[in-house]
């Protein structure tokens, strides 16, 4: 670097993570081994997204700028040989989003400084990244503690015969999680034919919308587990459970070009049947007031209402006489070889309950797909971990232009369309 020895930013204990509306400090250290003149000595804090067509480019299609504020640490003089050492803060806007990195762009904040020369060519500069989390907080979502539940109906065809008809039916137990919790899956298959089906898949689904010239979707199955076929003229039930790996939040609060959106499939392979439920992913959980809410609620006594008999004899003879079945779990991509499939509430890995749970030593994790930290649980102070975690393999890549998954309502919308044929 010539004369400069050292140029470096230095953030006040080595901090990380920042929460908008707080104050950034930190210094710049300059070390140099001649005198240097210089007309102005700037730090810059910058906040800003953005967004491009293709994979990994560097110059953006669009972009939106958060916030930009320079401040001034020495004006025209001359840095004598040795270290010099100048403090710095800039408050956070409370609006700042929080930090993200995916293919196709991202949500940045940086520290930038600068050494301002006689000559342009021979300015000096220096940068640092910092993240800001704005944390979701799932209980201000509406019904969030709610079930979440729908079904389908597929009809059996062979030669333009049908032969029977199969009935799919997925609730969730909660509508939004946070990172180590488990996703509970009750999956209901009435298979009214006499044929088999083909398996049963369950996969959480990771949706980033890019508003670019045109949105870019980037699908990823971010963790599947397989069921058995169902049997002929059997109802099966399949219990399942998902858990929440170190993923980005929904929903980035601030952002106008980044969507990210979660969603729970589970698909029948043959008739082809398919159930999507949006999920929320969140930072803090929802909290046990509501859910307790809800519990008291559904055990509340309903009035008994006489129900119609079924307009066919025929299916209701049936459904009478079918057989009731678990189904069993083929594989799970999160199951490891050497480790149990056994999770705490709240924690990535329950082996690392002691450890992580502690207040000393709170959850971090990595962002999939991101070199973000999130954190498991909402108010923690932010400390560095090194500590291992179990990150879901990549089922897919990325590429464009793709489809979004279909809403909740759209899901609901075809089941009907079926039920109708």
């Amino acid at each position: 670097m010539g004369k400069v020895q050292l140029f470096e930013i230095n953030l006040r204990d080595s901090r990380v993570i920042y929460s908008p509306g707080e104050a950034l400090c930190g210094t710049v250290t300059i070390r140099t081994s001649a005198a240097l003149p210089y007309k102005a000595i700037k730090v810059n804090c910058v906040g800003s997204c953005g967004v491009s067509n293709k994979v990994n480019e560097t110059s953006w299609s669009v972009e939106e700028q958060y916030f930009n504020g320079t401040f001034s640490l020495a004006d025209k003089g001359t840095l004598q040989p040795g270290e010099h050492t100048f403090p710095f803060q800039f408050l956070l806007p409370a609006s700042a989003p929080t930090s993200f990195e995916g293919p196709f762009g991202k949500v940045m904040h940086q520290v930038k400084a600068v050494i301002e020369t006689r000559k342009l060519s021979k300015d000096y500069k220096s940068n640092k990244s910092f993240y800001i989390l704005r944390p979701l907080d799932l209980n201000e979502i509406p019904d969030i503690e709610q079930l979440s539940c729908a079904s389908a109906t597929k009809k059996f065809n062979y030669k333009l015969v049908k032969s029977g008809q199969l009935l799919l039916s997925v609730t969730s137990d909660l509508r939004g999680y946070v990172v180590g919790q488990a996703i509970k899956i009750h999956t209901e298959v009435e298979n009214k034919s006499g044929r088999d089906t083909g398996t049963i898949m369950a996969c959480l689904i990771q949706k980033i919308a890019y508003r670019s010239k045109r949105c870019i979707y980037d699908l990823r199955t971010i963790a599947e587990v397989e069921g058995s076929p169902v049997k002929a003229w059997k109802h099966a039930v399949w219990d399942e459970q998902i858990l929440v790996p170190a993923l980005p939040q929904s929903i980035l609060e601030g952002c106008n070009l980044i969507q990210i959106d979660y969603y729970l499939q589970v698909t029948v392979k043959n008739p082809e049947v398919s159930i999507t439920l949006p999920v929320y992913i969140g930072n803090i959980p929802v909290s046990q007031a509501r859910l307790s809410l809800r519990r008291s609620i559904s055990h509340a006594p309903t009035p008994v209402v006489p129900t119609a008999p079924p307009a066919d004899d025929e299916q209701c003879s049936s459904s009478q006489s079918m057989d009731n079945v678990s189904i069993p779990t083929k594989c799970h991509s999160q199951q490891q070889a050497n480790t149990p499939f056994c999770y705490a509430p709240g924690f990535p890995d329950s082996q690392e309950t002691e450890t992580l749970g502690s207040p000393s030593h709170p959850t971090l994790c990595l962002s999939t797909g991101a070199t973000v930290p999130y954190y498991a649980d909402g108010a923690v102070v932010p400390v560095p971990t090194a500590s291992t975690l179990i990150l879901p393999p990549e089922y897919s890549t990325w590429g464009y232009p793709y489809d979004a998954p279909p809403s909740y309502e759209q899901s609901c919308n075809e089941a009907a369309v079926s039920n109708g044929n």
